[in-house]
């Protein structure tokens, strides 16, 4: 069998459900849903494949029913982590000399299982605990999950493929080998695709993971695993801890083989971590791989020669899609004098027709922010801005924590270009747009790339071939992901593979080979077939 050379069909991407009204996929994800509503659930830690119970439980919530109670989730203690990294290594050995293919046939069939008899299961847990509307739910948990796994399986045999030239009676071989020790995996709660990607992709490679997924994605993460285990994943290869993140991370990198992290979340924890390496350095076996996605500020630009109706749109969704909780969500908004009364008006219409509510209506397009500590920081905000003179709420800045954590789509109009929501982030259904007089391009594009640490996504909006080449260029930092004429969110696996610089990330570009690549550790073999027999070169005579 190890002789056999195997090619991976080059995948498609998983066609996007539409759950129209009287739909059989409307019909069964409700379905679904009213089950796992229903039902208290028990969240163990998963370390060796086996359910552990921790010291301690925490509830689980729906951010839309904040009263309802889901079940609970156990919580691990030190003890369990070291356990959970003792778990890892005694697979590692097994795990990382498997045949590539079997290994890519573990994640080919967990993608097939969450686009067959998973799919409503996963996403209706997504709906449940992420609070998304069925839409998001779709191209989240299952389309980019799926995306992701049959596409990194593909981009594992591009990188095996790729090898060196050989002279002449030599041969040069490169070895990927996994990393010597563990991956740590840390998850955020906004997309159930990026929570089982950063485990899926380090494990594909050969590698073993201590996974620790959001407090507040818990409920989802465990159809996450109860894929794994379907599809076949030995025990310890991915092992599943909750628990205090600080403890967790501490305990994770105390260990002498803790060999890399993929993380997405804030910025402010990834720096510590960061920091928390560095002064670590010297104890690890080897320099460990660091691949992050953190925060965004991402923006939306338009030129005076825009369509009106294309940029309202594009702001509509890209700013309070999923309440605005993506880190590529636009939340600046940058308008020509000429455009801005229009664009604005043509928001207003739009927001007008959104209805808000829980997931369970397939007719709300905007539900509850995740948490009561997100709901209190985006209202502060609020409030602060109908307290200060150089902005104002145009539209929204509503609120409503009594059954979940609902806040209106919020439009705040600026005169201050470094006001405090144009440069912070927020996460969360709330934009503020900046007018520019339009003789001022070039200048806003300056303004654009200064005003923001972050580096994420951006988009343009221009019917102008010569101001789309100005933002090209001046604009060539700002953002990993950038769009022309289009929305600053929705990137599709393999064909926007995603990340960003500055304080965004280390844009390492999930959903392509150039993420897979961080998780392995070249070896070079030459092997010589004819040996010199003596030392002198011809200049020697």
């Amino acid at each position: 069998m190890n002789n056999t050379n195997i090619n991976i069909p080059y995948p498609v991407n998983e066609p996007i459900l539409d759950y129209a009204p009287k739909s059989e996929e409307r019909n069964l994800i409700l379905t679904t849903y009213k089950k796992m509503y229903a039902k208290k659930s028990t969240v163990f830690l998963k370390i060796n494949g086996k359910n552990i119970k921790g010291a301690k439980t925490k509830k689980m919530t729906p951010p839309h029913d904040h009263k309802h109670i889901l079940g609970e989730y156990h919580l691990a203690n030190e003890n369990q982590i070291r356990d959970a990294i003792s778990s890892a290594l005694n697979a590692k050995e097994k795990w990382s000399k498997m045949n590539w293919a079997r290994r890519a046939s573990i994640f080919l069939k967990a993608a097939d299982l969450i686009a067959g008899p998973f799919r409503n299961k996963i996403n209706a847990a997504t709906m449940i605990a992420q609070s998304k509307t069925v839409h998001q739910a779709e191209i989240d948990a299952a389309c980019e999950y799926i995306d992701f796994l049959r596409f990194n399986a593909y981009y594992m045999q591009e990188i095996y493929q790729n090898q060196p030239e050989s002279s002449p009676g030599m041969w040069n071989q490169l070895h990927y080998r996994p990393l010597e020790g563990f991956v740590y995996s840390v998850s955020p709660f906004n997309f159930t695709a990026i929570s089982g990607n950063l485990s899926a992709s380090a494990a594909l490679m050969g590698n073993v993971v201590v996974w620790k997924p959001s407090d507040h994605q818990i409920f989802s993460a465990q159809v996450v695993m109860e894929v794994f285990e379907e599809a076949g994943l030995p025990d310890g290869v991915i092992n599943m801890v909750m628990g205090d993140p600080e403890m967790i991370t501490n305990t994770v990198l105390a260990s002498k083989d803790f060999a890399g992290i993929h993380y997405t979340g804030s910025t402010f924890v990834f720096q510590n971590i960061w920091k928390k390496i560095g002064n670590n350095i010297s104890n690890y076996k080897t320099y460990p791989k660091i691949v992050g996605e953190t925060g965004g500020k991402d923006f939306i630009i338009a030129h005076q020669s825009a369509k009106v109706n294309e940029v309202a749109t594009a702001i509509v969704r890209g700013a309070f899609e999923y309440q605005g909780q993506k880190c590529s969500a636009a939340s600046r908004v940058y308008l020509p004098e000429s455009l801005s009364k229009d664009v604005l008006s043509e928001v207003k219409r739009q927001l007008k027709t959104i209805k808000m509510g829980p997931p369970s209506n397939l007719n709300n397009y905007i539900t509850a922010v995740i948490h009561e500590e997100a709901f209190d920081r985006i209202v502060d905000s609020i409030e602060k801005v109908k307290s200060d003179n150089d902005a104002k709420i145009f539209y929204g800045g509503t609120y409503d924590k009594s059954v979940g954590y609902f806040i209106s789509p919020t439009v705040v109009t600026t005169t201050n270009p470094d006001y405090f929501s144009m440069k912070n982030e927020l996460f969360g259904p709330l934009v503020t747009v900046y007018t520019y007089p339009d003789e001022e391009w070039e200048k806003t594009l300056n303004l654009v790339d200064r005003t923001s640490i972050y580096a994420l996504t951006g988009a343009v909006f221009s019917e102008d071939r010569y101001a789309i080449d100005n933002a090209i260029i001046a604009l060539e930092n700002c953002a990993g992901n950038f769009y022309l004429n289009d929305k600053p969110t929705g990137a599709v696996v393999g064909q926007q593979p995603f990340g960003g610089g500055r304080a965004s990330g280390t844009n390492d570009k999930a959903g392509s080979m150039f993420n897979l690549l961080r998780w392995v550790s070249p070896r070079m073999i030459k092997e010589n077939f004819v040996p010199v027999t003596d030392y002198r070169y011809p200049f020697l005579g």
